[in-house]
């Protein structure tokens, strides 16, 4: 239980930087315009906020059990604020930046990764990847990379080191369920095409099932070509569970193809001009009843069509509750090399829950099957989540 108690330690320590630290920096970024906004209202206020945090840093230096390094406490006050607004938004420090901004490797180790109480974490795993073949899982902590931290670790850096050269090696330190003490795994990057469409008919050819895997433009051309050949009266089931699509617009493109008319969702933020996404008749291709299926590995893009489905009631969407990702970013460059990832905007569905807040969740709660059977089509495999929209389908709800 060792790295379960530092974990906590940590997290409550950089969290009660963070406090201060917002504090003080609100105040500071006011006062010098960044993001255009300019002191004040309650200045009083202000300056009793800062007061606290220098005294705390004044604490921190003199009564501290040695002699800190308060560059280092910064960055960590610093890194703690941002990764207390949401996973995207970041400070990178100068070094940071660096990796940043160098171009990403071609190969990978097949997973598909975010933040989670501040550390790296699994999403979902691309069957027949390295990851794959060390059994990771959706939900698995990734403690260190290249035995770099992840708690320190803005989101955009540790995707950054996850991808490198065709052939190289990663290591990665991982925390999974039910084990306190995180294993060491050595995966070698590879060049990987995403997986093929999968596809089933099923109850006589009278359902058709489809597992995209990734939202990308290719692949959603792909799912129209299935739609328009399978013909009107055909039912759909759209397996969106383990799916993951960074383009926001394909999501909103397979939506349309379920959809003739309403708002399938509205990108917003405190000044972001807002955009509303609505469904193009032009775009629409079945009436047919659908069923979608999601889990804790769809994500992005996909979740953009899930919400949209259940928000307008065009069909049920069965299984877990999503991951939860949604959101724009601006980079703002600081002084001295650093940066800011700063989120502007998020999605909402129909129903104007915003996606990275809430995830998408369910109409109709399964519980989830180990991962190693999610991947299995057929319902004679136990794939209760499949078999519930199955019968939903055959039974002529929607």
């Amino acid at each position: 239980m060792v790295f379960v108690s530092q974990f906590f330690k940590r997290i409550v320590f950089v969290l009660s930087l963070s406090i201060f630290a917002a504090l003080g920096l609100g105040f500071a970024l006011g006062q010098f315009g960044l993001f255009g906004v300019h002191a004040g209202g309650d200045q009083d206020g202000a300056y009793r906020q800062m007061r606290v945090y220098a005294e705390v840093l004044q604490r921190i230096q003199s009564d501290y059990v040695t002699q800190p390094n308060m560059g280092n406490v910064t960055d960590g006050a610093l890194h703690g604020l941002l990764d207390s607004l949401d996973a995207d938004s970041s400070y990178l420090t100068p070094a940071q930046y660096k990796i940043y901004k160098e171009q990403p490797g071609t190969a990978q180790v097949g997973i598909v990764v975010s933040k989670r109480y501040g550390y790296g974490t699994v999403v979902s795993v691309l069957p027949g990847s390295p990851a794959a073949s060390e059994h990771l899982a959706d939900g698995d902590v990734i403690e260190a990379v290249e035995g770099h931290s992840t708690r320190e670790m803005s989101l955009a850096v540790l995707r950054r080191m996850m991808d490198g050269q065709p052939g190289t090696s990663l290591t990665i330190s991982v925390v999974r369920p039910g084990k306190p003490d995180p294993d060491k795994i050595v995966m070698t990057r590879v060049v990987e095409a995403p997986p093929p469409l999968g596809t089933e008919e099923y109850d006589n050819n009278t359902i058709l099932y489809l597992k995209p895997g990734e939202l990308t433009a290719e692949r959603v051309d792909q799912i129209a070509q299935q739609i328009e050949t399978a013909g009107k009266g055909r039912k759909i089931v759209l397996d969106l569970r383990n799916c993951f699509g960074s383009d926001e617009a394909q999501g909103f493109r397979l939506a349309n193809f379920f959809i003739k008319q309403g708002t399938l969702g509205t990108l917003t933020g405190q000044k972001y001009p807002t955009q509303i996404f609505t469904a193009d008749p032009a775009k629409f291709l079945t009436s047919a009843k659908v069923a979608v299926l999601i889990n804790g590995g769809t994500f992005g893009a996909p979740e953009i069509t899930a919400a949209a489905i259940e928000g307008l009631n065009r069909g049920p969407v069965v299984g877990a509750q999503s991951f939860g990702e949604g959101s724009v970013q601006k980079t703002i460059d600081l002084p001295g090399g650093a940066a800011l990832l700063l989120t502007v905007a998020k999605y909402e569905g129909p129903d104007g829950k915003i996606i990275q807040d809430n995830a998408v969740n369910p109409t109709v709660a399964v519980v989830q099957p180990s991962q190693e059977d999610e991947f299995q089509p057929a319902p004679d495999t136990g794939d209760q989540t499949l078999d519930k929209a199955l019968d939903i389908l055959k039974a002529g709800n929607s």
